[in-house]
Parts: C-alpha cells; structure tokens; sequence
C-alpha cells in the first residue's frame, strides 16, 4: 500500500453509539478508508454487530445476544448507552455488507466469546463468509482473536484474507513464531501498545499485512503513520485523517 489506510473503529462511535447504522453513517461523513465492526450471534443463528460479551451497555449484565432471536435483537434498543440517540435495533451482518460494501473497505472481526460452543462458532464464521463474498483483494477482511475460528475459515475458503488479532501481552517473537506457523494468514492486528519497529519488521519479513488498533492520541497515531502500518483503526479517525494527511 502506498499509504496508511484509516478505519473507523465500529463506525464514528464518538459521535453516534458503536456498530449502529447511525455511527457507520456518520463515520462516511469523514473521508475515512474503511470501517471495522464486530459480528456475534443470534440464538435463532442470525449474524449481528455487538462487540461486548454481554449486555451490561444496556442494563442487562446477564444477558448476552445469544440469549434473543433477530427478531427481539432488532426491537430492543441498541444506542441506549448513547446519550441522545434514538433508538435503533441490532444491525444484521448482511444489511451491514450491503450497505457499505461499495462505499469503502471493511474489516469483520468474528467475536467469540468464553465457553461459546464450537457448532455456533462455526455457523458464524460460514455465514460471514458467504455474506463477505468471494475475495477481492483486501476491500474486506475477516479477522478474530479466536485462532480456531480462522483455521475454519481457511479450511471452507482457503484463498480468503484473513487476519488474527493479537492481545497486547503478544509482542514480536510471538507474531513471528505465528506468522511461520500459519503462513496462510493474510496478516496480523495488533495492539497498539505492542507496536514497534520489532513488530512492524516481522510483519514485513514475512510478507504479511499489519493492522493495529486502537489508535486515538496523538502519539498512537503518529507512531503507527511513522512506522508505516497498512491499517490504522481509531475511534477518532477525523484526527488520524488529518495527522496522515497534513
């Protein structure tokens, strides 16, 4: 890439509340490159966009996606944590896919949560397959912190890109070490307290793509332009915009 491509970390979530259209929407708003969102389960096996394990953003501690079918998730209201927002039901996988998949990159995170069962997971990774398509280029990556999840992946589409997270107690020897494991893997996201030239060095050594999230101060954002990353993921990507192109 010729240059550091910026995404809105589950849409403009500063500005409207995280994974809704609305905050998809506004993102757009910016000249952003790409958008990331996160993509969990309905008990009735409908792919939606939730990032956290359970519903303790609204009010519902104990609760987790797979506890409603699509049908509950759309009525319930999803932007409750925003204040101000109005209401707006879960987004399915699909709607998401459809609506923006023409407008910029994306990058779908497959969540997976402890003690999540392994035919569930596995109905989630092949859904978000078909609904991704077939590979063209890197307009849309698939990417987890489940390494199972991705070696499904590779198994049922052995020429899609995909990309495995890493936690921020993974530093370069790790990174090397999977990237000469899985040579399959498209690239690696990592954390932005773990990057560094060491990083960065793996990444290019092995021929692979790097990502790192989750940029918002000045010095995160200025250090993963330096260094050259593929893909920045912020939650301020108005100010990662303006830093990389100023």
């Amino acid at each position: 890439m010729s240059q550091t491509l910026i995404y809105a970390h589950r849409g403009a979530n500063k500005e409207a509340a995280e994974n809704t259209r609305s905050a998809f929407d506004k993102s757009l708003r910016h000249a952003i490159d790409g958008m990331e969102t996160d993509i969990q389960l309905s008990r009735d096996e409908v792919c939606v966009l939730w990032h956290d394990d359970d519903f303790a953003k609204l009010g519902q501690r104990h609760k987790r996606i797979d506890d409603y079918d699509y049908a509950q998730l759309k009525e319930m209201n999803f932007a409750a944590h925003f204040s101000g927002a109005a209401k707006e039901g879960a987004l399915r996988l699909q709607d998401f896919v459809s609506a923006y998949r023409a407008r910029c990159r994306l990058l779908l995170e497959i969540k997976n949560y402890p003690g999540e069962p392994e035919a569930r997971q596995q109905i989630k990774v092949r859904q978000t397959l078909d609904t991704a398509g077939e590979a063209n280029g890197e307009r849309i990556l698939v990417s987890s912190f489940d390494l199972n999840s991705l070696i499904y992946a590779h198994q049922i589409v052995p020429q899609f890109p995909l990309v495995l997270n890493l936690e921020r107690e993974h530093q370069a020897d790790f990174a090397q070490q999977t990237l000469r494991e899985l040579p399959w893997l498209h690239g690696l996201c990592v954390h932005i307290a773990t990057l560094d030239d060491a990083m960065v060095g793996v990444a290019r050594e092995c021929g692979k793509f790097i990502a790192v999230y989750t940029c918002n101060s000045d010095e995160q954002i200025r250090r993963a332009l330096t260094l050259g990353v593929d893909v920045l993921i912020s939650d301020v990507p108005e100010k990662a915009l303006k830093m990389r192109d100023q």
